[in-house]
């Protein structure tokens, strides 16, 4: 069958997709002007503006949007100064609604936003505007200096001639760290390694939870779980210091491993944590990491500074960072229990095929154009499509700039662009796929494909450390790149893995064991690599 999408039919798509933007214009008379006082930010502000639109004040507009949440439109600002306007109307592309002109007429609270961006000289010679993080993981609509309006309701209809006014006075406060305590440390520091890559102060983190008797056996050194995923200032294993929580009783028992437990801060002006790779976008996280942040931690508590006292976990991103980490640092680390891993094998890069699919937003079926899914129930019914997930990010953020997920996959995994943006995978509004960008992903960053050309080299190295979990039913469709990666390491020879991958039948994200169960287990792996 002759292919389906043909160049002239790409370009089409092309013309029609990326015109979605401005298909309110013709018919959207109604439009806003944002503007900030000086008494905000002296500015000027180089950037992106958002309008967030409600049917309800449960909460505020800002904490409504998402890939499935209500109404919001965003446009880039370079140098807006106190006072002047951005405007956002029908020309302005928005999720999920393309633009103002497909908004219902009704009654809405609305809601302005500023994402103030900084100036990043980079020692790869490229000057970049990112949202530099203020230590509360890359979330925009919630980070410290960044300005918002207060809620209006209104009565909107995209027909009639209006302009709405709305005024961001209102700055977000600085983050509250929690105090440390007999249980909880926490640490933070300036990475020297990061700063001279970004050229700017980029600082790394971690939290740590001490076992009992931490403190009256001050020769006592201990095995180390580091926990890897997104970014927060919560206690490992979400502990909380109130007697008669579950996980409190049993870590402070008698009956608890003894461990040290550390979670990892390491938010990247692409998003909430790095992935620990050295990226020519993201920069040189891993070497971070792994010369400054482990040895910073390892230096100021008593950890056992051996390959098999550490042990990696994870999930979801955690679960691909905790893994990852394994396989490029194979000698370090003791062992790894990753629970939901992010994409192992790009062959399944969720339900895009990065090397086959052409388009991630269609699956060519004969004549049909089959809509990619994002995200489903565990009964099997789709909830959300890889078009609307992207639309949001782009809507959120230009040149990768979202903080989404999908842009810190590219982020990480990918090339530069020759305007020292990230080159993308595919084409944010048609979705058609680069082949050279995804050939440059799977050497990069296919941990499957890594395993199966360098297991000669790790092999030995890796035995009996990989524990890989997941449901069935991934909410991601994370499962089949998994069953790829399982169906390579039972056929392992010289030697044979001699790990465990094991699916939760009909269960979601994020399947795997926790808690009490899986530190048992690890303390059990650690227990029995002390002895080889």
């Amino acid at each position: 069958m002759k292919p389906l999408f043909t160049s002239s039919v790409l370009f089409i798509i092309a013309l029609l997709v990326s015109s979605c933007a401005s298909q309110g214009g013709d018919t959207a008379r109604t439009k806003f002007e944002i503007s900030y006082p000086e008494s905000a930010n002296a500015g000027p502000i180089t950037g992106r503006v958002y309008v967030m639109i409600s049917e309800t004040d449960e909460r505020e507009p800002r904490f409504q949007i998402g890939p499935a949440g209500v109404p919001f439109f965003g446009a880039d600002v370079d140098q807006l100064s106190p006072g002047e306007d951005a405007v956002i109307d029908g020309n302005v592309f928005g999720h999920p609604v393309s633009s103002l002109g497909e908004l219902p007429p009704g009654d809405y609270y609305v809601q302005a936003f500023v994402n103030v961006y900084t100036e990043f000289n980079r020692s790869d010679g490229h000057t970049l505007w990112m949202h530099q993080d203020q230590w509360e993981g890359q979330r925009w609509n919630r980070s410290p200096g960044n300005l918002y309006s207060d809620v209006q309701r209104v009565h909107i209809d995209p027909s009639n001639r209006e302009t709405i006014e709305l005024e961001c006075g209102n700055v977000i406060p600085p983050v509250t760290i929690p105090e440390d305590t007999e249980w909880v440390k926490r640490v933070k520091f300036q990475s020297d390694i990061l700063t001279e890559f970004w050229g700017h102060p980029q600082y790394l983190g971690a939290t740590i939870l001490l076992p009992r008797g931490y403190e009256q056996s001050p020769n006592r050194h201990y095995p180390v779980n580091y926990i890897q995923g997104h970014f927060s200032l919560r206690a490992p294993y979400r502990f909380v210091e109130e007697p008669g929580n579950e996980f409190y009783d049993f870590w402070t028992s008698n009956n608890a491993p003894r461990m040290i437990a550390v979670t990892f801060q390491h938010p990247a002006p692409h998003y909430d944590d790095s992935y620990v790779m050295n990226s020519p976008n993201v920069g040189p996280y891993g070497d971070a990491i792994m010369q400054e942040l482990i040895p910073y931690v390892e230096e100021h508590f008593r950890i056992i500074s051996e390959p098999y006292a550490r042990v990696l976990s994870g999930g979801s991103t955690g679960g691909w960072i905790s893994l990852a980490m394994q396989i490029f640092y194979p000698d370090f680390f003791g062992g790894v229990f990753s629970n939901c891993p992010d994409p192992v094998d790009f062959n399944y890069f969720q339900a895009v095929n990065i090397y086959d699919d052409e388009n991630a937003y269609y699956k060519k079926m004969g004549w049909l154009n089959v809509p990619t899914a994002s995200d489903r129930r565990t009964d099997g019914i789709m909830t959300l499509t890889y078009q609307q997930r992207n639309y949001y990010e782009l809507v959120a953020g230009t040149k990768g700039r979202s903080g989404g997920q999908v842009d810190i996959f590219e982020a990480a995994y990918g090339p530069i662009g020759d305007d020292g943006y990230v080159k993308p995978l595919f084409d944010k509004y048609t979705g058609v796929i680069d082949p050279e960008v995804a050939e440059y992903w799977r050497e990069h960053a296919d941990l499957n494909h890594i395993l199966q050309t360098r297991w000669p080299e790790i092999g030995h190295s890796l035995r009996g450390k990989l524990h890989i979990y997941t449901g069935d039913m991934d909410t991601h469709y994370l499962n089949p790149a998994v069953v790829l990666m399982e169906e390579f390491l039972e056929n392992t020879t010289n030697p044979y893995y001699d790990g465990e991958v094991e699916y939760g039948d009909g269960a979601p994200h994020c399947w795997g064991p926790r808690g009490p169960e899986l530190i048992r287990m690890m303390d059990q792996h650690v227990r029995q690599a002390s002895r080889r």
